[in-house]
C-alpha cells in the first residue's frame, strides 16, 4: 500500500523485514517512492540481498571507478 501513495517519497523499511516481502521490493521499479534497506539491530545488514545495491552493480563496470 506504502508504494501506490502519492505522498510518500521515501520508505525506510530494515532489511530483516523486506525479506518477508522481497517479491514486492524487488518488483517495485519506480524511483518515488524509494525504498531503501537499512540495518536493524538484532540482524546483521547484508549487501547481497539489497535489492538497490544489487541493481545498482548491474549500472557499473570495474572501468568505470579506475
Amino acid at each position: 500500500g506504502f508504494l501506490a501513495r502519492d505522498d510518500i517519497g521515501i520508505i525506510l523499511i530494515n532489511q530483516f523485514i523486506a525479506e518477508m516481502i522481497r517479491h514486492a521490493i524487488d518488483a517495485h521499479t519506480q524511483s518515488i517512492p524509494a525504498v531503501l534497506e537499512i540495518p536493524s539491530k538484532e540482524h546483521p545488514y547484508d549487501a547481497s540481498k539489497d535489492s538497490i545495491l544489487r541493481r545498482a552493480k548491474g549500472m557499473f563496470s570495474a572501468e568505470d571507478f579506475r
